[in-house]
């Protein structure tokens, strides 16, 4: 079973021990993520899934925080996208 979802966010950072930047997942879909949730994470909450910005897709996990996911967005893609914080970026997500 793969759930297919595209969405607009804007891509914030997180200055955390290990500081990365990130883009939210609109709470509407978040409530399909937590449904197949119990089927797909590996631990901790966090949901495998194949990611695309523009030409440039990547393997990553979703991350629970405050109720919804979130989803890290790596510096090679940021790279190559030629995106920074602030930026309103469409995501493909095959969860």
């Amino acid at each position: 079973m793969t759930m297919e979802i595209e969405f607009r966010a804007e891509i914030w950072y997180w200055r955390g021990p290990a500081p990365h930047h990130f883009v939210t997942v609109p709470a509407e879909l978040c409530h399909e993520l937590r449904a197949i949730s119990g089927a797909v994470t590996y631990g901790w909450g966090m949901i495998p899934a194949n990611v695309q910005i523009g030409n440039t897709a990547w393997k990553t996990s979703l991350f629970p925080k405050d109720g919804g996911y979130i989803v890290p967005i790596r510096a090679n893609v940021q790279k190559a996208e030629n995106l920074n914080v602030g930026d309103i970026v469409t995501l493909r997500l095959a969860v």
